[in-house]
């Protein structure tokens, strides 16, 4: 199902310790981790800006914790 959400693939070749570190310094919101045993089982390892590894899940339960945090996030305004 699509939903109203936006992202970027980061493709350097740097090892995904570099790239978990960049993305933690440029402050994004998520980051999703998507390696071959990910990728077998369908599903993506997440992890949220202050509070860490949030685990495997598929990609429609972040998509729902995602939409959950940006309507939080409207609300407050």
């Amino acid at each position: 199902q699509e939903q109203d959400l936006r992202g970027y693939i980061d493709h350097r070749d740097e090892k995904i310790g570099r790239k978990i570190r960049d993305a933690e310094v440029n402050k994004l919101p998520f980051m999703l981790i998507v390696g071959e045993k990910e990728s077998e089982q369908g599903m993506v390892s997440v992890r949220k800006k202050g509070e860490g590894d949030l685990g495997m899940m598929t990609i429609d339960d972040f998509a729902k914790i995602a939409l959950e945090e940006v309507n939080k996030n409207i609300v407050k305004f």
